[in-house]
């Protein structure tokens, strides 16, 4: 049971991964006006280290996914 929590939880965070990857490079949009304008200038000014970090937190939670499903099988 707590292996498949485990595996759920590692699916959520590859799943975070993704989308601030998403953000970093523009294709995820704020549909709220007001929050737009700040994300759009946080991406701007951040989205080099953070398409750096939404990588490296996907390879990472895809190896932990892989190793979780081979331990279950």
């Amino acid at each position: 049971m707590i292996q498949y929590v485990g595996i759920i939880v590692e699916l959520l965070l590859l799943g975070v991964g993704v989308y601030i990857y998403l953000f970093s490079i523009g294709v995820a949009k704020i549909k709220k006006p007001s929050n737009a304008e700040k994300a759009e200038k946080f991406r701007q000014e951040n989205g080099s280290w953070l398409k750096i970090l939404a990588l490296a937190l996907m390879a990472i939670m895809f190896f932990n996914v892989v190793l979780s499903l081979g331990a279950l099988f």
